[in-house]
């Protein structure tokens, strides 16, 4: 790898570290192609993203970002798991490494808040964006949907009831 690749790499780094939201550290220890590429399309399904750089690179790119405390962490073979929504990222790799043995997570960070691997843990329990704005979706929905009903009851029964006057007068004219 030349310098402009180097530069353009740190350059990639450093946007990728402004735009997400959770960075999560993580150890490969000798995974094969096909667990990495798992590992990678689980990432990109779940919307999050898996890069493995070197950690020279790495360092130099968290330099003007909220994530500079990452640097501690990075030494020796290490993967960087990223997703705006800060629970993604976590949720894949939590999940990949309760399978794989060769894969473990060493922290993370969302922001200027550095989290350890219990921390990553319990981000990974929390709902996920889509999740919350499911909930509130539906909390904003709910009154309307029992103002509808109960508006609509007292119609029915209403008419339920001329129903039933109708039908005693036809059993009466028949009879």
């Amino acid at each position: 790898m030349d310098r402009a690749q180097k530069t353009e790499l740190v350059a990639e780094l450093n946007r990728t570290f402004a735009e997400v939201g959770a960075v999560i550290v993580t150890r490969n220890l000798g995974m094969t192609v096909a667990q990495s590429t798992k590992l990678r399309n689980a990432m990109r399904d779940a919307g999050a993203d898996y890069k493995v750089s070197k950690n020279k690179l790495a360092k130099i790119a968290l330099d003007g970002t909220d994530y500079l405390s990452l640097g501690d962490m990075l030494t020796g073979p290490v993967g960087l798991a990223t997703s705006v929504d800060p629970v993604a990222a976590a949720k894949v790799a939590v999940e990949f490494a309760k399978t794989n043995d060769k894969f473990e997570i060493v922290g993370g960070a969302m922001g200027a808040t550095v989290l350890d691997v219990d921390g990553v843990k319990a981000l990974a329990t929390m709902p996920s964006l889509d999740e919350l704005r499911a909930k509130i979706i539906g909390l904003l929905v709910a009154p309307a949907t029992k103002l509808a009903t109960i508006t609509q009851a007292p119609a029915a029964q209403l008419a339920r009831v001329l129903q039933a006057y109708a039908d005693k007068d036809k059993e009466a004219v028949d009879a």
